[in-house]
């Protein structure tokens, strides 16, 4: 279960530890106690989603799931992410997010994967290809350089999808307000959301063969 205080978690001055030595020492113990109840709660919610998932789609690995630090600094939110085995090599990934504001599972491209993704940006962008606008109407889309904090227009709300350079990308998704959090079976919504976006995830490697097998050896 996901609440607001799991939010809270991120609701820092700093999240450097050269920092948090420098000006909060004191602070650091029970800082590293609070993420790691934290992440705890979101690496089981992932791993329910996980179980619920191949139940009805066998395709998806194992969900990546970020760690709460990295050697030097704190997360300023929890990411994991999920993809089918078969585009393991792929940087189009099924995401998941949650910072100080909100939750969001989104369609996105995974830009630190790019340089070794097996497919490219343009095939990542051929989703909005014929997109079914009665379908997710009510899903927010937003350019990938827009900040996880702003507020994005829905689908239905916007009239043109409009790349901005070679370089551009768009998301889709849905979004929890952290007040709400509590009020929601997050399993189960991560879940319906993610095989809601699945269509347009499959689209993403639509100029790929059937039996395309991207996993390395």
């Amino acid at each position: 279960m996901l609440t607001a205080q799991h939010c809270d978690v991120f609701n820092r001055p700093f999240f450097q530890f050269s920092q948090l030595k420098q000006y909060a020492p004191d602070t650091i113990p029970q800082l590293k106690t609070d993420y790691k109840i934290a992440w705890e709660d979101w690496k089981s919610v992932i791993n329910q989603v996980y179980t619920q998932l191949i139940e009805i789609n066998p395709q998806f690995q194992p969900p990546h799931i970020e760690r709460w630090c990295n050697g030097w600094q704190v997360r300023a939110h929890f990411f994991a992410y999920f993809k089918y085995a078969i585009y393991n090599q792929s940087a189009a990934i099924l995401s998941i997010l949650l910072n100080r504001k909100r939750l969001t599972v989104s369609l996105d491209w995974h830009c630190y994967k790019a340089n070794v993704s097996a497919i490219s940006l343009p095939d990542y962008n051929q989703w909005l290809d014929n997109l079914d606008v009665a379908r997710y109407a009510d899903f927010d889309v937003w350019h990938d350089n827009e900040n996880e904090y702003s507020d994005y227009l829905k689908l239905n709300q916007q009239n043109n999808l409009i790349l901005q350079s070679s370089d551009d990308f768009f998301c889709i998704g849905k979004h929890i307000d952290r007040d709400h959090l509590a009020q929601t079976n997050c399993v189960n919504w991560i879940g319906e959301t993610v095989l809601a976006l699945t269509p347009l995830y499959e689209k993403c490697f639509a100029h790929l063969p059937t039996n395309s097998n991207e996993i390395a050896p």
